[in-house]
């Protein structure tokens, strides 16, 4: 996630000056507050929340707790940890879904930040992991396009479409959606409003009114992160014309700051309930605040980390290989590309970096150099071979070699790298018997905090890159 990135490197510098001392005076104690400021402030968080923080961590650090303290540095570190939890809310909150079905959830928000696809993201989620069945429906009646886009990504996520016009009253249309709803017994019913390009009366009055006929049970602000300070003011504009039950937080993977995150729950005092982190409609996570501050802190999250592979990792391709290696077949190039694959569906190598404790400037590296596009070319090379080859590299002779780089536009040392990869990948799947992703996160799980031995266990899909990377062409 590229959000909170400068903030993150900013603060774990400040903080491990500070950690490490073993005892703390009010003047060391003040220099790294400045620090901190001048880091919150850069990352774009509103000036009253900044304010509020500083005082708070403080009050608290010139207390007892962190006099009395065995390693006052720790404890300071633990007390700038939690006053960022509680800033942003302290723990996850779910969505309210107790009413009688239809539960109604409403989305606001301007045009562009992303309600649309938010709905369809919220759709996906609820139907997957809530096993609800959901209906959407579109009160935008000022943009065709939004009904169509809607429709779209209805039958994408599997969601029930209810059909509206622009000739229709928003009104008439959530009324018309709500009885369609209770007749199909669908157990929550999203509504897509109209945004505008900026807040004005109409737009408000008009909401208001489509909020009254809804009467839902959460109404959530959808805001895009990279507008920094106006997404807070923009949701300050909105919970004072509706009750607000939350906030869904857009586009946090293009947002290197992450004020937004940091300042909405403070200035409105509603909390964000997800994170919207890409195009594809799985891309929405439950915002947990304990999780996201541990790595703003560098602290890694293998807490989510464990969550996406329960969820994304192929459990039948992964048992296929499990029987596979204890039959005692080798590991196979067709084995690396699901790999590859599933690494790359829980957001490439970098992704998995970003969530490992400690980890957080080796996910820069690895954007740097590229591993990702570096995983997509081992991926092309293993599609240019014949089944054959895939499944007995040791055919590939010269010749071979030849066909294979001319027809993926690569080169013979990108090929013998990737031979190389290989190799090293399959006496680690021997080692864990040959689970792969699954095992190899489960092995982390266990590693808490420190990187322990598990680390070695994870690395080796990397093992064979060059320091550089593959040669950039």
């Amino acid at each position: 996630m590229a959000m909170f990135e400068n903030l993150s490197d900013r603060l774990s510098d400040s903080l491990k000056k500070i950690s490490g001392k073993a005892s703390l005076s009010e003047a060391n104690i003040q220099d790294t507050l400045r620090e901190v400021r001048m880091a919150l402030l850069e990352a774009d968080v509103a000036l009253p929340v900044v304010k509020d923080f500083i005082e708070q961590v403080k009050q608290r650090a010139l207390g007892q707790e962190v006099n009395r303290s065995l390693n006052p540095g720790q404890q300071f570190l633990k007390i700038v940890q939690a006053e960022l939890e509680s800033v942003m809310g302290e723990k996850n909150e779910t969505l309210n879904l107790a009413a009688q079905p239809p539960a109604i959830i409403l989305m606001a928000g301007l045009q562009g930040a992303g309600k649309t696809t938010s709905v369809a993201k919220l759709s996906r989620y609820l139907s997957e992991r809530e096993k609800k069945k959901v209906m959407v429906v579109s009160a935008d009646v000022y943009r065709p396009a939004a009904i169509e886009q809607l429709k779209t990504l209805a039958a994408e996520v599997g969601a029930d479409f209810f059909p509206s016009d622009i000739s229709q009253k928003p009104v008439a249309i959530v009324e018309g959606a709500i009885a369609a709803a209770k007749k199909k017994f669908v157990d929550v019913l999203i509504v897509d409003t109209a945004g505008r390009l900026h807040v004005d009366n109409e737009m408000m009055s008009e909401i208001k009114q489509v909020h009254a006929a809804a009467n839902p049970v959460e109404t959530l602000f959808v805001i895009d992160a990279m507008i920094g300070q106006d997404a807070v003011n923009t949701a300050k504009a909105f919970n004072e014309a509706l009750p607000l039950t939350g906030v869904i937080l857009t586009k946090v993977d293009g947002d290197a700051r992450g004020g937004a995150a940091l300042s909405v729950r403070h200035i409105t005092g509603k909390p964000i309930k997800f994170l919207g982190v890409g195009e594809k409609v799985d891309a929405l996570e439950p915002f947990h605040p304990e999780r996201i501050a541990s790595r703003i802190l560098g602290m890694g999250d293998v807490l989510s980390l464990i969550e996406d592979v329960e969820r994304k990792v192929d459990k039948k391709k992964a048992e296929k290989l499990a029987q596979k290696m204890a039959k005692g077949k080798g590991f196979d190039l067709e084995d690396l590309r699901d790999q590859l694959e599933q690494m790359n569906n829980m957001g490439g190598m970098a992704g998995l970096m970003d969530k490992l404790p400690g980890m957080g400037n080796m996910s820069q590296m690895m954007q740097q150099q590229n591993v990702t596009s570096q995983f997509g070319k081992m991926t092309v090379i293993i599609d240019s071979m014949t089944p054959k080859e895939r499944r007995n590299p040791d055919i590939l002779n010269g010749s071979r070699k030849r066909r294979i780089t001319v027809g993926s536009g690569t080169t013979i040392q990108d090929l013998n790298r990737l031979l190389k990869q290989h190799k090293q990948m399959g006496k680690m799947m021997k080692k864990m018997k040959g689970k792969g992703m699954q095992n190899m996160m489960r092995g982390l799980g266990g590693m808490g905090g420190g990187s322990g031995g598990a680390m070695g266990g994870a690395m080796p899909p990397l093992g064979g890159l060059p320091p550089g990377g593959f040669p950039r062409r």
